[in-house]
């Protein structure tokens, strides 16, 4: 799901060939500043990419509309990787397989996550997770039917609880609050408090 700006300079048209060498260059250098450093400045992001300013600005007119792109390539990843999760069976079995396979795609992407949340407006991460909420919210639904999961709350606000706690562990992994290793814990036992039914016990994360 692509975000609302502007995409590369030229889109639409033909590219170059070095022209497409050097969006691609850039979105990669970018997505690698940017996992390190969420405030990677666009000269460092040049020079990682090794091109000029002007070269880069040539392609993406603002640091906001390359953190765009970098995140449509990133979302385009967590879809392919989580649409493969087998959310059958068990609810909460599948939302283990679901917080695993989501923190995976995170902890590649590192604090990318961070940068995102400082740059773009919220209606434009709203729409990068759109295809993300939509198969949350059909496994939800199914956990609810089931009386796995409590069906007293919205099921898009459950949704928001996922993406705002996975959002959160990446956080506090960038500010080392939390070790990689320990976020998909802390994710499924958060998210398992919060959407077991009331009175029944929490099952162990």
């Amino acid at each position: 799901m692509t975000t609302t700006r502007t995409g590369p300079a030229g889109a639409g048209r033909q590219l170059r060939a070095d022209a497409r060498k050097n969006i691609a260059a850039i979105i990669d250098a970018a997505t690698d500043c940017l996992a390190r450093d969420p405030d990677a400045s666009i000269s460092e992001i040049a020079k990682a990419a090794g091109v000029g300013r002007v070269t880069l600005y040539g392609h993406f007119d603002s640091r906001a509309t390359l953190v765009a792109a970098v995140v449509d390539r990133a979302m385009a990843e967590a879809e392919s990787v989580l649409g493969a999760v087998d959310l059958d069976g068990d609810p909460v079995d599948a939302l283990r397989r679901l917080v695993a396979a989501t923190w995976e795609v995170s902890a590649r992407y590192g604090a990318l996550v961070v940068a995102a949340e400082r740059t773009l407006a919220d209606d434009e991460m709203v729409a990068a997770h759109a295809g993300l909420r939509d198969r949350a919210v059909g496994f939800l639904e199914r956990g609810r039917a089931a009386g796995h999961f409590r069906d007293d709350l919205p099921v898009q606000w459950q949704v928001t609880l996922l993406h705002t706690v996975t959002h959160a562990a990446a956080t506090a992994v960038h500010n080392g609050e939390l070790t990689a290793e320990d976020a998909p814990l802390a994710i499924t036992t958060a998210v398992l408090g919060a959407t077991t039914p009331p009175g029944a016990p929490v099952p162990d994360a």
